[in-house]
């Protein structure tokens, strides 16, 4: 594979590359995965593939909605596909620029003034390091089924009933202009400010707090969407739209007789995308599904385990916890000589250093299976391409299975040219330091053309 020199589109190793720039606050900020890829990344590929307001761009795997928001911001239409339901529910709010502004703030102080009112008829201050009322006791929790879902000690007892008062109000008060702005508001102060999480590369939790105040931020973060909606009321009937699907296809949707599967090109009309800007997950040990969880079971995105196992096996294979038997699309990439390589060194390093648990007798498989899944998408994917189509990947190389080090963006790249796509190149986005090995790793955005013919 012949790989042309991307050298004018470098970037700075520093992780500043990465990270969300002031003036790109506006509806970016509402709610975000602290690795997020950022704004202005969008928007050098969008000028770089000429994108203007008559195509169409999609984003295969929106988590967030990154793609989907620069897009709208630009006047360019685009569409998101994207499984997790709290992801795919905050991508869906960030591109809805349909609420009036002082009706939702208008809507979230009354319910803001009964909630406050509630809590204080029990004893209870919105206040940091206010001790839980008279008796000394939280009065609400979640269900025990629901409570087990969480990461332990997340968040606070008191906290934790603090957020359930104030969604029973929001309940009590639904108003379905508003309502789901001020539940992706809540979602955003639940991880930022109310819970005792702590983002890193890995989610984890910090010290336990006895208190933190709940509805003061969320009202806070209803007020910064709602002067964000006045800032770009002009660009609200920019198309944007989200479906919740695998993006490895078929797609799912549900329908008047049941869940059935939908391809790709059943949803979206055949040669109807002009650009793809994504960022997939990456082939390592970290499970996506932890750093929504709190958020995810909070607002009844999750309810039970079968929830959470149903949503680990509609994702990409990317870490060991979501394999399961009957996984197979390594299939996609039994032949090919790299990954099989990659796949036999992690396996012969595992026996050599004696690792045996059963995670670890699954780093070879989920690195072959993360690659067939990407493969499956990429064929999935061709027929909504318009010929020409220009699509950017952004993808890290890891090195998380026994340092065994996995050329992320060359492997995809590879895939994709087997596929019929062109490789223009790869471009070095930044560099990032190995938790592993403590050695510098590239983060780099495949740049890919569909040509209009199948390989």
């Amino acid at each position: 594979m012949h790989l042309p020199a991307t050298g004018a589109r470098r970037r700075s190793p520093s992780g500043d590359s990465n990270k969300l720039r002031p003036e790109d606050r506006p509806v970016h900020d509402w709610y975000r995965f602290v690795l997020s890829f950022p704004p202005h990344l969008v928007r050098d590929y969008l000028e770089r593939f000429g994108v203007t307001a008559a195509q169409q761009v999609l984003d295969p795997f929106c988590g967030t909605g990154t793609t989907l928001v620069e897009c709208k911001k630009r006047g360019v239409p685009s569409v998101g596909v994207e499984v997790n339901p709290i992801a795919h529910f905050a991508s869906s709010v960030k591109v809805d620029w349909s609420p009036e502004p002082d009706g939702l703030v208008a809507h979230a102080e009354a319910v803001a003034a009964r909630t406050l009112a509630a809590l204080e008829a029990e004893g209870i201050e919105d206040a940091p390091l206010f001790l839980n009322g008279p008796n000394g006791q939280a009065r609400r929790a979640l269900p025990a089924e629901r409570a087990r879902l969480l990461l332990a000690d997340s968040i606070s007892p008191l906290p934790l009933h603090k957020t359930l008062v104030l969604l029973e109000h929001l309940e009590r008060s639904r108003d379905e202009r508003y309502e789901r702005h001020e539940r992706l508001a809540l979602a955003r102060a639940l991880v930022t400010s109310i819970s005792n999480l702590q983002f890193g590369p890995e989610v984890g939790v910090g010290p336990a707090r006895a208190d933190a105040p709940v509805v003061e931020p969320w009202l806070a973060g209803v007020r910064a969407m709602a002067d964000d909606l006045r800032l770009l009321r002009e660009r609200r009937d920019v198309p944007a739209r989200v479906l919740r699907a695998d993006s490895r296809g078929p797609l799912w949707a549900a329908g008047p007789t049941g869940v059935h599967s939908r391809h790709l090109d059943e949803v979206l009309e055949p040669a109807s995308v002009d650009a793809v800007i994504t960022s997939p997950p990456y082939p390592n040990e970290k499970d996506y599904t932890r750093a929504t969880r709190l958020e995810s079971v909070l607002l009844g995105f999750i309810r039970t385990r079968a929830d959470l196992q149903a949503l680990k096996r509609s994702l990409v294979r990317s870490n060991t916890r979501g394999v399961y038997r009957g996984d197979d699309d390594d299939r996609w990439v039994a032949e090919h000589p790299e990954i099989r390589r990659i796949a036999a060194e992690i396996e012969a390093r595992r026996i050599a250093l004696g690792k045996t648990s059963g995670f670890e007798r699954l780093y070879a498989r989920v690195t072959t299976l993360y690659f067939g899944g990407m493969a499956r998408h990429l064929a999935e994917l061709r027929a909504i391409l318009r010929p020409g189509a220009r699509l950017a990947y952004v993808v890290g190389d890891q090195a998380s299975y026994l340092r065994v080090l996995i050329r992320t963006g060359q492997l995809l790249a590879s895939i994709a040219e087997a596929l019929g796509y062109q490789v223009l190149g790869l471009d070095l986005f930044r560099t990032r330091l190995a938790t592993a090995t403590r050695e510098q790793l590239r983060e780099e955005v495949v740049v890919l053309r569909w040509p209009g013919e199948r390989g």
